[in-house]
């Protein structure tokens, strides 16, 4: 009896001990595997940045299929997806997605006032193309801001249409009967350019036995020619002299080197050397400079230069380089 018993308590552990085992290996399959798996949301008509950082941070995989117009979907937001809502999936599993390119015909912004550069990102955001570029002079529009677009704000267009723009050059240059500088000194040249709002062109040496030293035997434009604001105005320079205003020391350059003494005084001067050649300007040295301290520069002499010097903003000094 008592055999029959202890069996009978056996089986009944056997049995407890494998339905145990069973209830434990299923809740541990349904716990790996809920932690394995999610269940996709739904992201039809969510930007699409949103919608890259969900996926991301439920360990899935974004592919783009493409893009589609659509008339009830904006820009940037997702059309279509592949799982749909609702399914559950693997971790790691790939999430596609279309993105929508917003309505297919658009109504032209206006574009008037806006500087080029936002008038291009605007063309660009809406999927629209630059055309024909042109400028024109316009005093009421500030220089590089659009004057005209066609077709004309409030026009429907398909994206990818190209748009023409008129973009303002601001006010016309003032025009100016050139002055004569033949027979003057560089320096003084120099200083009737910037007197006019002309600009320092290209400055070449030439020989000339009746003409003096230093001084401008051609120019170009020619005397009593139309000129407008800015223009660059060219010079020819009969040999090489050093002009200096009074109290300041220059040394010729010899093997490339130039010195230049600031005159004595309390404060500080802004010292700008440039050297031109070849109608190009380039700056040497750039800087305040306390009284009476001597600045040393190397410069090219291996072609024709113009060395111009600079105090506080004005012309007191040049040197002509000859081959």
């Amino acid at each position: 009896m008592m055999l029959a018993r202890i069996i009978k308590i056996s089986v009944f552990l056997a049995a407890f001990v494998f339905v145990a085992g069973i209830s434990t290996y299923f809740t541990l399959s349904l716990i790996i595997k809920s932690e394995d798996t999610v269940v996709v949301p739904d992201f039809i008509g969510k930007d699409v940045i949103v919608v890259l950082e969900q996926l991301t941070e439920l360990e899935l995989n974004t592919k783009v299929k493409g893009s589609e117009y659509s008339i009830s979907v904006p820009k940037n937001h997702v059309i279509f997806q592949e799982p749909n809502a609702g399914t559950e999936i693997k971790k790691g599993r790939d999430i596609k997605i279309v993105i929508s390119r917003g309505p297919q015909t658009i109504v032209m912004p206006n574009l008037s006032g806006l500087s080029l550069q936002r008038a291009r990102l605007t063309l660009e955001e809406l999927d629209l193309c630059r055309g024909v570029l042109s400028y024109a002079f316009d005093i009421a529009v500030e220089s590089d801001a659009v004057i005209a677009q066609s077709p004309p704000s409030g026009t429907t267009v398909n994206r990818g249409f190209c748009i023409d723009l008129l973009v303002s050059q601001g006010a016309r240059p003032k025009s100016y009967k050139m002055p004569d500088l033949i027979g003057l000194q560089l320096n003084d040249a120099l200083l009737a350019i910037d007197k006019s709002r002309l600009t320092h062109g290209e400055i070449k040496v030439r020989y000339r036995q009746d003409s003096p030293k230093s001084s401008i035997v051609e120019q170009f434009p020619s005397p009593g020619s139309r000129i407008v604001e800015g223009q660059s105005v060219n010079l020819v320079v009969n040999r090489r002299k050093p002009i200096a205003s009074s109290g300041s020391q220059v040394t010729s350059p010899s093997k490339g080197f130039f010195r230049y003494r600031i005159d004595k005084g309390f404060l500080k001067r802004h010292i700008q050397v440039q050297l031109k050649k070849d109608g190009f300007s380039q700056v040497l040295f750039d800087n305040f400079v306390r009284p009476n301290q001597e600045i040393w520069l190397i410069i090219p002499t291996d072609e024709e230069a113009t060395l111009l010097v600079y105090e506080d903003d004005q012309l007191i000094l040049t040197e002509v380089y000859e081959n």
